[in-house]
């Protein structure tokens, strides 16, 4: 009886810290997370994160997505001249080769840093910043606007369960330090 009342304990010490680590703190089990990762996985890919916020390069087909830098933004190395001027017209925004640098009448936006790196990319953020950041097109839910192309006001219209799916799901991907440059904002876009 001894042995497994031990046994019992060891175990439910064992599923206490397993659960714990992987956010079942806040209530979700470790088959929750796991499915919650999935999920998010499967909305990141679908929804399109990775057009702009994995860099490319070059493949037999033309540009195609480095999976080595999985969603860390456009490349603090990149070395962008400045943007073209585009004359009035129809034609009012220009973009780089990788889909991560844009620049448009708002000024020019530099596609973030969305892996768990501590220092440059969403590693400090909590679950509560990421959803507040979609829903109100701030930075971290309170700093400055989000500028286009990215879409918050489309993707702060899913559920609760999707964003913070799409957050676990960021949050399992491996760290890339790449600081993305600070956008630049045009004044008359202030």
């Amino acid at each position: 009886m001894r042995r497994v009342m031990g046994a019992a304990a060891v175990g439910a010490l064992a599923l206490g810290g397993l659960l714990a680590a992987s956010g079942s703190a806040r209530g979700v089990s470790g088959v929750d997370q796991e499915r919650r990762i999935a999920r998010g996985k499967d909305l990141v890919w679908s929804i399109g994160c990775n057009d702009c916020h994995t860099p490319k390069k070059p493949g037999p087909n033309g540009p195609e997505l480095d999976t080595a830098r999985l969603l860390s933004g456009h490349r603090e190395d990149a070395g962008l001249p400045q943007p073209p001027e585009l004359r009035p017209g129809p034609w009012g925004i220009v973009t780089n080769m990788e889909l991560t640098a844009w620049s448009g009448p708002w000024g020019v936006s530099y596609a973030f840093n969305l892996t768990p790196d501590e220092n440059t990319g969403l590693g400090i953020w909590t679950e509560e910043m990421f959803l507040k950041t979609l829903r109100t097109g701030r930075h971290m839910g309170t700093s400055r606007k989000i500028l286009p192309p990215m879409p918050w006001e489309v993707y702060g219209r899913l559920g609760d369960e999707d964003l913070k799916s799409i957050y676990a799901y960021l949050r399992s991907i491996p760290p890339v330090a790449n600081r993305v440059p600070e956008p630049v904002i045009a004044p008359t876009h202030n």
